[in-house]
């Protein structure tokens, strides 16, 4: 069971999301220091213990990079952090969020996430480095759909 009262916060220091991320193997050449400064974490800025992040293109979003260290994996940091990533970007009018991962596909498709054909991803998501070099072309790509609040 995760800890509901987890404080994720938006702004590590650069240098420790970097190592976080590159001590898990994930990509992090294609992010500067104000980019890093949008993923949220929670730990401390200096240390964090989990982190993702979030781009965002008008109504799509591409999630990227979760990671959470292995001391304090299972106690519900990486959903807690996928979850303040999705309100944040539904609140910024993002209708769709795409990630890719080679490790993680069950793990998300119990957040309500579906593997889709990478063809299918919109120019923004196509264009980003993440999507066009930086993960193999074997890597799952997944999508979630939001609802627009009050209708359709």
């Amino acid at each position: 069971m995760g800890d509901t009262n987890l404080n994720i916060e938006i702004g590590p220091s650069p240098q420790a999301a970097r190592g976080l991320l590159e001590a898990a193997e994930l990509p992090s050449v294609d992010l500067g220091d104000e980019q890093i400064k949008r993923f949220f974490y929670c730990g401390s800025a200096d240390a964090p213990a989990a982190l993702v992040g979030l781009e965002i293109y008008g109504d799509s979003a591409l999630l990227r990079s979760l990671v959470v260290r292995l001391g304090v994996r299972s106690l519900g940091h990486g959903s807690a952090l996928v979850t303040r990533a999705e309100q944040h970007a539904q609140a910024s009018g993002v209708r769709t969020l795409y990630l890719l991962t080679t490790t993680a596909e069950a793990f998300f498709e119990r957040l309500g996430y579906e593997r889709t054909e990478r063809r299918l991803a919109p120019p923004a998501i196509q264009s980003t480095r993440e999507f066009a070099s930086l993960c193999p072309s074997t890597s799952a790509f997944m999508i979630k759909r939001f609802r627009r609040i009050g209708g359709i």
